[in-house]
C-alpha cells in the first residue's frame, strides 16, 4: 500500500477549514504534515489558523513561514494563506522550532533522543529559514556537514516576515522538518544548473566586498536597469534568486548581495577586486527534468505521489508570465506544490547546493529509471531568461554604438578641456598632453612625450612629487598643489589631481588634471602679507602679534623664563593728523617705527596694533632694570626732533610693561594689564614708563562700575539707533542704511561703542543689547517700508559672542516675526575673526541663515586673515572693506592696488563689495573706476536719527 498524498486549499474562514477537513477525512490520518504559508504580514491571522489545526487535527505536525505566496497546481497564488496537507501512512513528520540563539546540535541531538529513532531513519531534512543572516547560514552549513548523506530541502521566509512551527510564531531562527521512515523514499529535486548572461559588467571602483562602481555606476542603477526596481528593493533577498559569478585572475566565483547602501553601493559575500568582471546567472527549465534524470512521458503512479519545491520568488517577478507556463509544465507531469521561496540558498566553501525539491514516496518501490536521450527530444518551453537575453542583446549594441561616441566625446573633451590635461604611464613619462597645457607652458606636444613629469618642476619638489606619483600608482587619487616650470622658466602655481588608469584591473599609468591657480595664489599671498601685517609699517599686526605672544609664552612657561610685554602708544598723535593730514603724519609713523626697530634687541618681537601704538616682546635676559633701559632708549629716540618737509615735529610717547609669570599667565591678561600700565602712564602726563602693578586696581573698580551703568542701561531703555544710509555707487541712490548704537548716560554723557561693546561682550550683556537692536532695527525699517520710503535694507552687526551662541538663529526669526520684515531685507554684518572662532560651525550658522532669505556681510574685511582657503566655501553675499585702507585711498598711493585686489577678489567670488569710511568726492570717484558696488561714509552722510534719516530719503528722492 502507497501513502503520501499532498492536497491543498486556500484559506478563507473558520467554516471552510473545518469543512475541508471534515470532507477530506484529514483528522483519520495517523500521521499529517501540514504547511501553513502566509501570503500576508497578519500575526494575528497565523495564530489563529495555528490554534484551529491544533484544535482539528491535534496529531499533526505544523510548520510554514510569510513566503510570496504559493504554488498549486502550477499556479503562483499570491496575497492569501495556503494550507497544504500531506497525509502519510507508517512516514512520519516532526518539527523543531530553533530560535536565533539556540544551539543547532543540543536541539536536534535531544530531538531525535526524545523520539528515540536511530538517524538512518531520516530520509529528509526540510528547512524553513528566516532572513538570510549568519546564524541561519551557519545552521545550514552544521546541518550540512553532519548529515551529509541525507537530503535538505530550504524555503526561506519574507524579510519582514515570521516563521511557524505547531503552535509557535518567531520573527528569526528556521523551522526544521525531519521526514522519516523505513519505507519512505525521498527523491532530491536539484536546481537547475546555473548560466550566464552573455554581457559581463566590470567592477570599477571596490573596497573589500564593497562594490562602489560598477560600469563606472552605481551599482543599485546597473542592477535595476536589467532587473528592475523592484529587485533592488528586496536586495538581499532577491541577490539569492539571481546570483552574481564573479570572475577575476581566471577564477570563477558565485557571489550573493548581503547588503545595499543608501549611495547605491552593495556588499557581496566575499571580496571582489576593481576590474574583476560579474555576469548575471540564471536557471534554464529546460534543464529541470535532465538535471534530475526524471523523464516526464513515462512517469507512473508509483513514481512520485507528492512534490514539493521551493521556486525562488525573484524568479517569479523577473520571469513573469514565463515562470508560470515553466511550473504548469512540471505540474502537468508531476504532483507539484510548495512555496514560493524568497531565496536560493547555498552551502560552503564549495558551493554545494540544497536541493530546492523533494519528490516522495511512501511505498517498497523506487523511482523509475530515464531515458535522457528521450527528453532532449523534447520541445521544452521558451527560455525563462528569453527577454532578458534579448535586453541584453539589444543593451550591446547600444554599448558598441556608445563605446564608439564615447571614443569621440573623450578625444574631444580631452583637447577642449578648460584645465591642463595629461596623462602618463607608471614611469612617469608623458604620453599625451592636451593643448591647454601647451600654451601655459610654451612647450610643444612633440617636445614632452616621452619626458619625465619630473623635469617640469624644482629639485626640491621632485621628492613630494614622487610620493604622490607613487600614491597615485597604488589606487589613491592625489591632490595637491606645486609650481611648474615653463619652457621660458617661468613658474606658475597649479592645484593638480592624479587618478590611476585601471584596464583590465591593473593600473597602467595615471590620468592627470592641472587647475592654474596663480592669479589667485599671488591675490592670497598679498592679502595673507596684510592679514599678518601693518600695511603701513611692515610690522606684524595684532593677529600675527598675538601668535607669536603665545609661543613665547609657551617656551617661557617650560624654560621657566620671564617676558616682558611692553605697550607702546604716541603722546597726541592725533594733533599731528589734524594739523598735517593723515597722509603726512602716516609717513612720520613710519619714521617713528623705523627708531624704535632700531633702538630695541635683535631677539626682541615688535607689532603695531594699528595707527600709533605699537607692542614689543622682550624675552632674553629679562629684568626690571634691563626693560626700563630699553623703554627709556625707545623714548628717547622718539623724543628726537623729527624733519619732515622742512618742518621740524617733536613728539613723546608713553610705555606700559606687564612682565610674565608676575602680572599674567595668558596672552589676554598680558596685554590687558600693559595697557592698564600704558594708562597710567598717559595720565600722568606721558612721555614716561609704568610698570604695571597691583595698585592699578583703581582700573578694575571702574570697569565694575562700568558694567553696573551697563545694566542699568539696558533696565532703562538708555540706548538709542542711528542710521548711517549706505548708497549703490552706480546709480547713487540710498538703498539702506546702518544700524548703530549709542549709549546717551545721565552722568558719563555720550559713550562710544568702542568702550562699552568690549565689556559688554566680555560679561555676556552683548546678547540682550544685541536682541535689542536687531528688533528695533528690523521694527523700524518696516516702519519706513510701511511709510513708503521704499524698499531699504538694514545692516545690523553682530558681535562674536552674540553669533556662537545656540539661540541666535531663533531670535533672528523671532525679530523677522515680530516686525514683519521680510529676510531679503536684513543683512547681518560679522567681522572676520567673529568667523574664524569655530568655521564649520559658523559656515552652519550662515547657511542657515541663508535658507531664511537672511543676507551676511564680511565686516572690516582685510584686517583679519583674509585666505581664499576660507572665503571661497563661507555663503556670504557681501564684502565690506576696512576703513584703513579707505582713509587714504588715492591714485599714488599702495592702498589703491589693496582695494582693486579685494573688489577683484569680491567680484570673482560673485559677492558685492561695499567700502566703508568714505570721506572725500575723490575716494568716491575711485571707488566707481574700481567697480565697487556700495560706499557708505560721512561724506555721504553721518549716521542720523530717525526724523533726520526720513527727512534725508524724502528729499534724496
Amino acid at each position: 500500500m502507497t501513502m503520501a498524498i499532498t492536497i491543498s486549499c486556500k484559506y478563507k474562514d473558520q467554516s471552510q477549514l473545518y469543512t475541508y477537513i471534515r470532507n477530506d477525512r484529514l483528522q483519520e490520518s495517523p500521521s499529517l504534515l501540514i504547511q501553513v504559508y502566509s501570503g500576508s504580514l497578519d500575526r494575528s491571522e497565523a495564530q489563529a489558523i495555528l490554534k484551529l489545526l491544533h484544535t482539528y487535527l491535534p496529531q499533526a505536525k505544523v510548520v510554514g513561514c510569510t513566503s510570496g505566496g504559493a504554488m498549486i497546481d502550477g499556479e503562483f497564488i499570491e496575497k492569501e494563506t495556503i494550507l497544504l496537507f500531506t497525509m502519510f501512512n507508517e512516514a512520519a513528520a516532526e518539527a523543531i522550532l530553533v530560535d536565533k540563539h539556540s544551539i543547532f546540535k543540543q536541539t536536534l541531538a535531544d530531538m531525535m533522543k526524545k523520539q528515540q529513532m536511530m538517524q538512518s531513519d531520516i530520509k529528509a531534512f526540510m528547512v524553513l529559514a528566516g532572513p538570510l543572516e549568519k546564524e541561519a547560514k551557519n545552521l545550514l552549513d552544521d546541518l550540512k556537514e553532519h548529515y551529509d548523506h541525507i537530503p535538505l530541502f530550504v524555503g526561506q521566509a519574507s524579510k519582514a516576515g515570521f516563521l511557524l512551527c505547531n503552535q509557535s510564531i518567531i520573527d528569526e531562527g528556521a523551522v526544521i522538518i525531519l521526514l522519516f521512515g523505513k519505507n519512505l523514499t525521498v527523491t532530491p529535486i536539484s536546481q537547475y544548473e546555473k548560466k550566464e548572461l552573455a554581457t559581463p559588467f566590470v567592477v570599477t571602483k571596490a573596497r573589500g566586498q564593497t562594490i562602489i562602481e560598477l560600469n563606472d555606476e552605481s551599482p543599485a542603477n546597473v542592477i535595476g536597469r536589467y532587473l528592475g526596481k523592484a529587485f533592488v528593493k528586496q536586495i538581499p533577498h532577491s541577490s539569492a534568486a539571481l546570483p552574481f559569478i564573479v570572475h577575476y585572475n581566471q577564477i570563477r566565483t558565485r557571489a550573493l548581495i548581503v547588503k545595499q547602501y543608501n549611495n547605491g553601493s552593495i556588499k557581496l559575500n566575499t571580496t571582489v577586486q576593481a576590474g574583476a568582471r560579474l555576469s548575471i546567472s540564471y536557471s534554464d527549465s529546460r534543464d529541470f527534468f535532465k538535471g534530475n534524470s526524471i523523464e516526464p512521458d513515462i512517469l507512473s503512479a508509483n513514481d512520485i505521489e507528492t512534490m514539493f519545491l521551493f521556486y525562488p520568488y525573484r524568479n517569479g517577478q523577473v520571469l513573469g508570465h514565463e515562470a508560470e507556463k515553466d511550473l504548469q509544465f512540471i505540474s502537468s507531469h508531476l504532483p507539484l506544490t510548495g512555496l514560493v521561496s524568497f531565496g536560493e540558498l547555498s552551502i560552503g566553501q564549495e558551493e554545494r547546493r540544497i536541493c530546492s525539491g523533494l519528490g516522495i514516496t511512501e511505498s517498497f518501490t523506487t523511482p523509475a529509471e530515464v531515458n535522457v536521450a528521450q527528453l532532449e527530444q523534447k520541445n521544452i518551453k521558451q527560455e525563462a531568461l528569453a527577454h532578458l537575453v534579448q535586453v541584453t542583446n539589444h543593451k550591446n549594441k547600444q554599448l558598441q554604438e556608445q563605446l564608439n561616441k564615447t571614443c569621440q566625446y573623450y578625444h574631444i573633451l580631452f583637447k577642449n578641456n578648460p584645465d591642463v590635461v595629461f596623462t602618463t604611464d607608471k614611469q612617469g613619462t608623458f604620453t599625451s598632453i592636451n593643448p591647454l597645457f601647451e600654451l601655459n607652458t610654451g612647450y610643444k606636444e612633440n617636445e614632452l612625450l616621452g619626458q619625465s613629469v619630473i623635469n617640469m618642476v624644482s629639485k626640491e619638489v621632485v621628492p613630494r612629487l614622487r610620493m604622490h606619483f607613487n600614491h597615485a600608482l597604488k589606487g589613491t587619487e592625489q591632490i595637491f598643489h606645486t609650481e611648474i616650470i615653463g619652457k621660458n622658466g617661468a613658474k606658475s602655481y597649479y592645484e593638480i589631481k592624479l587618478v590611476p588608469i585601471h584596464i583590465e584591473g591593473d593600473i597602467v599609468g595615471l590620468y592627470g588634471m592641472a587647475k592654474n591657480l596663480t592669479e589667485l595664489k599671488i591675490i592670497e599671498n598679498k592679502l595673507t602679507e596684510l592679514s599678518y601685517y601693518d600695511h603701513l609699517t611692515g610690522l606684524p599686526n595684532k593677529t600675527k602679534f598675538t601668535e607669536q605672544l603665545n609661543i613665547l609664552i609657551k617656551r617661557s612657561r617650560k624654560n621657566q623664563q620671564k617676558l616682558a610685554l611692553l605697550s607702546i602708544d604716541i603722546d597726541r598723535f592725533k594733533i599731528i593728523n589734524e594739523s598735517i593730514g593723515h597722509y603726512f603724519g602716516d609717513r612720520i609713523l613710519k619714521q617713528l617705527s623705523e627708531k624704535i626697530e632700531k633702538k630695541i634687541p635683535p631677539e626682541s618681537y615688535l607689532g603695531n596694533f594699528g595707527g600709533d601704538n605699537f607692542t614689543l616682546i622682550l624675552s632674553q635676559s629679562v629684568n626690571v632694570d634691563e626693560v626700563m633701559k630699553i623703554a627709556q632708549s625707545i623714548l628717547a629716540a622718539i623724543a628726537e626732533p623729527i624733519q619732515f618737509n622742512q618742518q621740524e615735529f617733536y613728539v613723546t610717547a608713553s610705555v606700559g610693561v606687564s612682565l610674565f609669570p608676575d602680572d599674567g599667565n595668558d596672552r589676554y591678561h598680558l596685554l590687558k594689564n600693559a595697557d592698564i600700565a600704558l594708562n597710567s602712564s598717559k595720565q600722568l602726563g606721558g612721555n614716561r614708563t609704568t610698570f604695571f602693578s597691583d595698585e592699578m586696581n583703581q582700573h578694575i573698580i571702574q570697569r565694575v562700575e562700568m558694567e553696573g551703568y551697563l545694566r542699568k542701561a539696558i533696565k532703562h531703555k538708555q540706548f538709542s539707533l542711528h542710521y548711517q544710509p549706505l548708497i549703490d555707487l552706480e546709480s547713487g541712490k540710498i538703498f539702506g542704511s546702518e544700524a548703530l548704537i549709542r549709549w546717551n548716560h545721565p552722568k558719563l554723557g555720550l559713550v562710544t561703542p568702542s568702550r562699552f561693546i568690549p565689556l559688554a561682550e566680555e560679561t555676556g550683556l552683548i546678547n540682550e543689547i544685541g536682541k535689542w537692536v536687531l528688533n528695533t532695527a528690523c521694527s523700524q525699517n518696516k516702519q519706513w517700508q510701511r511709510l513708503g520710503l521704499g524698499d531699504l535694507v538694514i545692516s545690523v552687526n553682530v558681535a562674536a559672542y552674540q553669533f556662537q551662541q545656540p539661540e541666535f538663529l531663533s531670535i533672528v526669526e523671532e525679530a523677522l516675526l515680530r516686525s514683519g520684515l521680510e529676510a531679503k531685507y536684513l543683512t547681518l554684518e560679522l567681522t572676520e575673526s567673529t568667523m574664524l572662532q569655530n568655521i564649520e560651525y559658523s559656515i552652519e550658522v550662515m547657511n542657515s541663515l541663508r535658507k531664511m532669505g537672511v543676507k551676511v556681510s564680511i565686516d572690516d574685511f582685510g584686517t583679519g586673515y583674509s585666505s581664499l582657503s576660507y572665503l571661497k566655501d563661507l555663503p556670504i553675499n557681501t564684502l565690506k572693506i576696512d576703513r584703513s585702507f579707505i582713509n587714504n585711498l588715492k591714485v599714488d598711493t599702495s592702498d589703491i592696488a589693496i582695494v582693486k585686489a579685494i573688489i577683484t577678489m569680491g567680484h570673482g567670488l560673485r559677492v558685492k563689495v561695499l567700502a566703508e569710511g568714505v570721506e572725500t568726492r575723490e575716494q568716491i570717484e575711485l571707488l566707481k573706476q574700481l567697480k565697487c558696488h556700495y560706499a557708505q561714509g560721512y561724506y555721504i552722510q553721518k549716521p542720523l536719527n530717525i526724523l533726520d534719516f526720513e527727512k534725508g530719503i524724502r528729499e534724496s528722492s
